[in-house]
């Protein structure tokens, strides 16, 4: 892992000789409070012990595995320490270094995490905006020495930390469902987790209506999958149960540079021909269940000073990287620059026949075209140009690569990004052959609570497509190009703790609408909600002109017998209404508590931090409701927190009517439903708690912690059965059953032990 991640930062934003910057490192903001430990020094040990290897946390603060030992028994925590998975360091990194962000400061946390510099540096800059998750800030962490001294300072609040887990019959790290065992059942030959089953012989006789139906992977490596000979990102085992689910294409993250070697740019292309390879090897594998993959495009990326004083490169420097001042932009009005991104996609698609295409991203968060992120003014090649102009050119380049290597293959021109009164202009001079794909969703107006807005993107409690989007297909299909809705079918940032969202009626609503609308095809998500679950089969079984009501039977009978069916339905239908209550605004979905639900702690002073996009609520009440007062946001979270109860009610009584293995595939659904509700049950609480406690309302706040802790039990429980719950592909494990404990000794503290 270390050599791929040094390669691909070479490769995406070479870095000049001497010590790497690392993003934030001179944060003066302090680190949140290390309560209910009584020190730094416990947190430490507590939060790590499932993840790091006392060796290593030992070695990093000074101490002994004794010493260590000593600090964890103290807690209750189960010595030896068991066995830590190798997973962690490739698989959950995200989730190590969440759990140390207050805690260490960074020299100490490369040591935990085992990177260098440079990997944390590409890590929090490129795998997948992880410092904006983290904050744009590094908390001001004092380092963490070993003393006999401190360490005897917490003791006595450590054994009583024992005695609590005791009281509440709580055994940290009991046995449990290993974390990422749905990697090992979804690869292999096991039995299917909440997969679908096929479609019958008679509707897959029925013309799709959809004729693309694209999606990413449940657990890939999302910087260098093919760094991987295994491309274990895509094993056969998801391969066959994404086909029963009705997928027929797969995408992944891509760095052009790191694919194809040019003479002019000898530090691009190392380890190219093993990518190309395992590229190959992947086309194959997803060949065989009628699969065809195709790679994300966001090209070409920036450079940094370095890269443009080497002779001949001067002339192609573009637009600066503002957002981080590291580097410049490769302007694509040069000819040059568009040389080498048509010259490197030909090299990838000439090599790997069968290959499906490409999709494009042109005005991404990532600074990659002079216009992509606003700042074409400090180019003097695209001062004077249109935005409209230097983007069609970026796509149409792209488009003449890839045909160039091979003229069977896609070109998706996704227009995000695009400006709402350019997006036609663009689709007007795209070429010939792409297909145009707008988020389905944008701009469908909303009325929660008496608010009025309307959805940006990633819900799945309006379904689309809104006028705009009907617009830009409208436009394209003028142009004879095909067409394709971005939509999440089984998961949004509106909930992304658990695989989907049982939303059946939602989902059936948005296809019907699609179909009406005439849309070709569908990308049914981005990095979240990639399982294979029962949501994405609605897109391939659904057929044109019927309601949502037959396709809806059909799945429930496939999944629970004829004699399920109602109360299947029954379930969905409440589970919808609820859901499509969300308070929906874009600022909420990122930054509300609803991603760690009942994991996020009660803080009883004011944290002073700002609630980041899905990574720390922290307290930020005015973050979390956004355009909603108060009272309205409350409201809306209890009416999709009622949906789930009654759904639940209705699936209970489904499950108890079944029996083998259909009984035990419902019954571990169930687990996730519950968990849904945990976590909006746990908004709720933890609204009330803040409101409490800024009016100074210590009885209430002890209300909200006692019910807090309830929920957090209920939850433990169910994250310990079931692996999936708590997981997200671009964040790793939001949070582990050992963070459900740390809630329960933070709730106990309040809701009377040690009174506020």
């Amino acid at each position: 892992m270390k050599k791929i991640i040094c390669l691909l930062l070479g490769a995406a934003l070479t870095v000049v000789a001497g010590e790497v910057p690392l993003p934030g490192e001179d944060g003066k903001h302090a680190a949140v409070t290390c309560a209910p430990f009584p020190d730094a020094l416990s947190a430490y040990v507590w939060r790590n012990w499932p993840v790091v290897s006392v060796d290593r946390l030992a070695a990093v603060i000074g101490a002994s595995r004794a010493d260590l030992e000593g600090v964890a028994a103290e807690m209750g925590l189960p010595v030896p320490q068991p066995d830590v998975s190798p997973l962690w360091r490739r698989k959950g990194y995200i989730t190590v270094v969440r759990r140390n962000w207050h805690l260490l400061p960074y020299e100490q946390l490369l040591k935990v995490v085992d990177m260098t510099r440079a990997e944390l540096a590409y890590s929090l800059t490129e795998d997948d905006f992880l410092f904006v998750k983290l904050g744009n800030t590094k908390p001001l962490c004092a380092p963490i020495t070993w003393s006999a001294e401190a360490a005897a300072a917490g003791r006595a609040r450590r054994l009583e930390i024992a005695r609590v887990l005791k009281e509440e019959g709580i055994v940290p790290m009991a046995p449990e469902e290993a974390r990422f065992s749905f990697v090992g059942e979804l690869s292999g030959g096991a039995d299917a987790i909440n997969c679908v089953p096929p479609v019958s012989d008679a509707q897959e006789r029925v013309p799709p209506t959809f004729d693309l139906r694209l999606i990413f992977s449940y657990f890939a490596d999302y910087g260098d999958p093919l760094g991987d000979d295994e491309v274990g990102s895509y094993p056969e085992g998801l391969l066959a149960r994404l086909a029963e689910s009705g997928v027929n294409a797969v995408w992944l993250h891509t760095v052009l540079s790191t694919l194809a070697r040019d003479p002019a740019y000898p530090e691009f292309g190392e380890g190219s021909e093993r990518r190309i390879a395992n590229l190959r090897k992947l086309v194959a594998r997803a060949a065989k269940y009628g699969i065809k993959v195709y790679l994300y495009m966001n090209e070409p990326r920036a450079q940094n000073d370095s890269f443009f004083e080497k002779p001949g490169r001067v002339e192609t420097r573009g637009a600066k990287r503002t957002h981080d001042g590291l580097g410049y932009a490769r302007c694509t009005s040069c000819p040059e620059t568009r040389r080498w991104l048509r010259d490197s996609l030909k090299s990838v698609f000439s090599q790997v026949p069968g290959l499906g295409g490409v999709f494009t991203i042109t005005m991404s968060e990532n600074l990659t075209n002079c216009a992509s992120r606003g700042g074409k003014n400090t180019c003097p090649r695209c001062k004077d140009r249109m935005v409209v102009d230097i983007v069609a050119e970026v796509n149409r380049t792209i488009s003449e690569g890839v045909k160039a290597g091979d003229p069977n293959a896609e070109v998706v021109c996704w227009d995000w990004g695009w400006p709402m009164k350019d997006r036609l202009a663009i689709a007007e001079r795209l070429p010939s052959g792409c297909r145009v794909m707008t988020v389905s969703e944008r701009g469908v107006p909303t009325d929660r609570g008496g608010v009025k807005s309307a959805i940006n993107e990633y819900s799945l409690s309006a379904p689309g497509p809104s006028d705009a989007a009907r617009e830009l297909w409208t436009a394209a299909k003028g142009r004879g190009l095909k067409t394709a809705a971005k939509v999440q079918a089984a998961l949004t940032w509106e909930i992304s703790a658990v695989p989907y969202v049982p939303v059946m009626d939602l989902v059936a609503e948005h296809v019907r609408n699609l179909a009406e609308a005439g849309v070709d095809g569908v990308m049914l998500s981005w990095s979240l909600g990639s399982a294979p679950t029962p949501n994405l089969s609605i897109f391939a079984d659904y057929r044109r002109g019927e309601g949502t009501g037959p396709v809806l039977d059909r799945l429930a009978e496939r999944l629970y017998g004829k004699g399920g069916v109602s109360a299947a339905r029954a379930a969905w239908k409440a589970y919808s209404e609820g859901f499509r209550e969300y308070p929906f605004f874009i600022s909420t979905v990122y930054s509300g508590n609803h991603t760690m639900g009942p994991a996020n702690p009660l803080y009883l002073e004011p944290t002073g931090w700002t609630a980041s996009m899905v990574g720390f609520p922290y307290d930020d009440l005015k973050r979390w409701r956004s355009i909603y007062p108060e009272e309205a946001f409350l409201g809306q979270m209890e009416k999709v927190r009622d949906g789930f109860v009654r759904g639940n009610a209705a699936f209970a009584s489904l499950v108890e009517s079944l029996d083998g293995p259909r009984q035990a595939a419902a019954r571990r659904e169930l687990g996730i439903f519950r968990a849904i509700e945990n976590h909006f049950s746990a908004v709720c609480d933890q609204v009330r708690f803040v409101r409490a406690r800024d009016r100074g309302d210590k009885a209430e706040m002890r209300a909200c912690a006692r019910r807090e802790l309830e929920t957090a039990k209920r939850h433990l429980a169910l994250v310990r059965a079931d692996s999936r719950i708590g997981y997200e592909c671009s964040n790793h494990y939001f949070y582990l059953p050992h963070d459900l404990i740390e809630k329960v000794l933070c709730c106990r503290d309040i809701s009377g032990h040690r009174r506020p």
